[in-house]
């Protein structure tokens, strides 16, 4: 990601506790922003101290999750015996999981769900969009793709949305799987 930072922005989701953040804005253009999200609110206020102890004055981090519409989930933060999940929060559909699994309301809290398109300005053209999002990777997307058609960023993605999405959404931009690193895909437009 330092290395494609280029002179745009760059989309961080699932920033847990801001781990990223001071390298990826050092590394990027001084006019540059990252737009950082994470829903989970202890991981959100890890992330702000994050921003605050290293001075990111180019981060613009929201206490939000990212998905196809503006609203609000369930987020799965502990399990069943109360202990965190941290970075293995996750959005759930309560009326799927309450019933195939055990889970209580005291495991849950509601977040915030934002769309990148509606976030990020039009006049902001952006190089990266990563997304670590525990299997909300499609979601975030969908709300996302007048920001891809606009700037064609390089995507990074955790978990692959369907391939019969990809193939009516993604692919006929010009991506391409670029290849994997750690449990990462790479889509990139081919020049």
């Amino acid at each position: 990601m330092l290395e494609h930072c280029g002179t745009k922005d760059i989309i961080h989701a699932g920033t847990y506790f801001g781990d990223f953040l001071p390298a990826l804005s050092k590394a990027c253009a001084p006019d540059a922003k990252i737009w950082a999200f994470e829903p989970q609110p202890e991981n959100y206020r890890c992330a702000v101290v994050t921003t605050f102890l290293n001075n990111l004055a180019n981060v613009v981090l929201e206490n939000a999750g990212l998905g196809s519409q503006v609203g609000s989930m369930s987020m799965l933060v502990t399990d069943r015996i109360g202990q965190p999940l941290g970075g293995a929060s996750r959005i759930i559909d309560t009326q799927k999981s309450l019933k195939e699994q055990i889970i209580v309301k005291e495991q849950l809290v509601e977040v915030k769900i934002l769309k990148i398109d509606d976030v990020v300005p039009i006049d902001r053209e952006v190089s990266i969009l990563q997304l670590d999002v525990e299997g909300f990777e499609q979601q975030a997307l969908m709300g996302a793709m007048k920001t891809i058609q606009r700037s064609l960023p390089i995507i990074i993605v955790e978990t692959l949305p369907d391939e019969a999405w990809l193939s009516e959404n993604i692919y006929p931009l010009g991506y391409q799987i670029q290849g994997k690193v750690h449990s990462n895909t790479i889509f990139a437009i081919q020049y």
